[in-house]
């Protein structure tokens, strides 16, 4: 499997090679800060499977957690903890050229998640929210 994409202006891109180790939806206090949304999905490569082109800004968020994201669009892509995942590199797959490449599998850290999450599934749909353009 290989699996391609990158930030929302294009200045990082990224090749994952291999299947994933774990395609999750976290729910963390740390994922959602980060991201600003709930749940965040990631698929986990091994480190040397993945080739990233221009340069990703780091962030410590916490003990040896490292997230990086653009530094231009703000667009956040890589988590890496060599105590969690030694070697290897959490991949948020929003950010996945082909957005069904890899489903998840697994809700994780649902203990950390806001009290509405357990009812979305009661929320309204909307194919597009109404008035939406392009």
């Amino acid at each position: 499997m290989t699996i391609t994409g990158g930030c929302q202006c294009g200045a990082v891109r990224y090749v994952a090679e291999g299947d994933p180790h774990h395609n999750a939806l976290c729910c963390c206090a740390d994922c959602r800060k980060s991201a600003g949304a709930t749940p965040v999905g990631w698929a986990l490569f091994d480190e040397d499977k993945v080739t990233i082109t221009g340069a990703p800004v780091s962030y410590n968020s916490s003990r040896d957690s490292i997230r990086q994201f653009c530094g231009t669009c703000g667009t956040g892509l890589f988590f890496y903890s060599a105590s969690v995942f030694p070697g290897q590199v959490d991949i948020q797959s929003a950010t996945f050229d082909d957005p069904d490449a890899v489903p998840p599998a697994v809700l994780i850290q649902t203990a950390e998640a806001p009290s509405w999450f357990e009812t979305m599934h009661d929320l309204p749909k909307f194919a597009r929210y109404p008035g939406a353009t392009g």
